[in-house]
């Protein structure tokens, strides 16, 4: 039932923002807090260098070893939920049309020159007790989806992108980040519509059934 509470309670209460940002080398951060959870919120910092991920201090971060765990995300070789993958994009057998880039063959990392690694630092926090262990480590396997799904694809549609100037960018991505707002208030005003249920109700209901 956690979930199930979860699931209403962001749809019903959450106005999402996306922000994208592209300075490449410059570091971003994006910070996503929860209005109606004031305890938790994702941190991603991102920076960009040429090597094959070998800097595990690129963030100059102070965390003690058993606070940090270090991800290597494989675009080609790691594996994504089924519902989506997509042939079109499976990196083990595309070959762009264009720029030749592909198809990456397993170990393509230690091999492949020039290539870039984009890091990414990734500050989950959910202090609630009794829970935040829990909630953290899932909201860490989401977000390390998300990243995996993501730069596969910025590989896989490069014949889309290739061509573009940085101000076709810029245009390209207002027009998806007002698309993307105007579907996620649409669908949340139909949920909203269709399941009108109460915060209080469905906490009653949790313990009910617990």
């Amino acid at each position: 039932m956690l979930w199930k509470i979860g699931r209403i309670c962001i749809t019903n209460c959450v106005s999402p923002v996306f922000c994208l940002c592209l300075c490449h080398p410059t570091p971003r951060s994006v910070e996503y807090t929860c209005s109606f959870l004031p305890k938790f919120s994702i941190h991603i910092e991102t920076k960009y260098e040429d090597n094959k991920g070998c800097n595990d201090n690129i963030f100059d971060t102070e965390l003690k070893e058993q606070e940090r765990e270090v991800c290597f995300v494989d675009i080609a070789y790691d594996e994504i939920p089924e519902r989506y993958y997509k042939e079109s994009e499976d990196l083990r057998y595309f070959k762009s049309e264009k720029t030749s880039r592909g198809i990456l063959q397993e170990g393509w990392r230690d091999t492949q020159d020039p290539i870039m690694c984009s890091y990414k630092l990734v500050t989950v926090k959910f202090e609630v007790w009794g829970l935040q262990t829990r909630v953290e480590q899932f909201v860490h396997k989401v977000v390390r989806d998300v990243l995996l799904l993501g730069h596969r694809q910025a590989f896989a549609w490069v014949d889309e992108w290739i061509d573009m100037t940085l101000d076709d960018v810029r245009d390209y991505e207002s027009q998806m980040h007002e698309k993307t707002n105007i579907k996620v208030c649409h669908e949340q005003q139909v949920h909203s519509t269709t399941n009108p249920s109460s915060l209080d109700d469905i906490e009653i209901h949790d313990k009910a059934s617990t």
